[in-house]
């Protein structure tokens, strides 16, 4: 698998795990605050893949 791909799952897989441990925010009182540091934290994520298929497409892997 290429280096795009993988660190990107890695890293989508760990806010997840982040996101359930983190859900007593979610009922809590800071409920946009929860959304928008995992949309933040997303929108990164992604930004990331397609850097990284950007470099790798240039490299010529």
């Amino acid at each position: 698998m290429k280096r795009s791909v993988v660190v990107p799952v890695i890293l989508a897989v760990y806010l997840c795990i982040m996101a359930y441990i983190g859900r007593d925010r979610f009922c809590g009182d800071d409920r946009l605050l929860y959304f928008i540091l995992f949309g933040i934290t997303a929108l990164c994520i992604v930004a990331l893949h397609f850097n990284l298929r950007r470099r790798e497409r240039r490299n010529g892997k």
